[in-house]
């Protein structure tokens, strides 16, 4: 049994759902609520699970109940224990352009505006509503350009050929963020038809933060 948990607006909780969707893996959700009761994730027992207060956290029971943090370190271990069908391309030059393009999208566009960052700069540091709008724009809209260009090398293909993995897994919940804050998005259309293919596949659909359920 694998028990995911995750909260349904978290991007990086999107990522495992589309992966373990992708793998036709059974999972049972677990709802973690950031902003409820001043964010579930500061909870002693979800702390106790997870000291890093942040969702996902994936616990695979069959396996001695690890629990994986971080979404990345997550698509890795599934590929890892679940190997079929692969996340990641067999060739090692392409397998590191799908994990570079990945990382971009986890590590340098999404840690700037996730919640607890756009909460500092509401709270803390003071910022309207406007001017934290305007930096969320810009670190999306830059840091989607460069992966605009990175997808030049996969043509029309998708990261795994014909079918999604990784990159995809990671590129769909950060495009779902960008336009629910807004963001234009014309400049990029590799991404926008990397998306809607993707989209259309049941892994995705299922995976979609609306029908989780603790939307609302």
């Amino acid at each position: 049994m694998l028990k995911l948990y995750g909260y349904w607006r978290s991007s990086a909780a999107y990522r495992v759902r589309i992966a373990l969707n992708l793998k036709g893996l059974a999972y049972r959700q677990v709802p973690v609520h950031l902003v409820k009761d001043g964010g579930q994730q500061h909870a002693a027992e979800y702390r106790a699970l997870n000291p890093q207060r942040l969702v996902p956290l994936l616990v695979d029971e069959v396996n001695g109940g690890a629990r994986i943090a971080q979404s990345l370190a997550i698509l890795e271990y599934l590929d890892e224990v679940f190997p079929v069908p692969a996340l990641l391309p067999d060739d090692p030059v392409r397998r590191a352009q799908v994990r570079a393009l990945a990382m971009h999208i986890a590590c340098d566009i999404h840690p700037l505006n996730n919640l607890r960052v756009l909460k500092y700069l509401s709270g803390e540091l003071g910022v309207d509503d406007e001017a934290k709008n305007a930096w969320y724009r810009h670190w999306v809209t830059e840091g989607l350009a460069s992966v605009e260009v990175g997808l030049e090398a996969f043509g029309d293909e998708l990261s795994l050929g014909q079918r999604p993995g990784y990159l995809e897994a990671c590129l769909v919940p950060q495009v779902y963020n960008a336009r629910r804050f807004d963001c234009p998005m014309d400049a990029y259309p590799r991404i926008l038809a990397r998306v809607a293919r993707c989209e259309a596949l049941e892994a995705f659909t299922h995976a979609a933060p609306e029908v989780q359920p603790d939307a609302g």
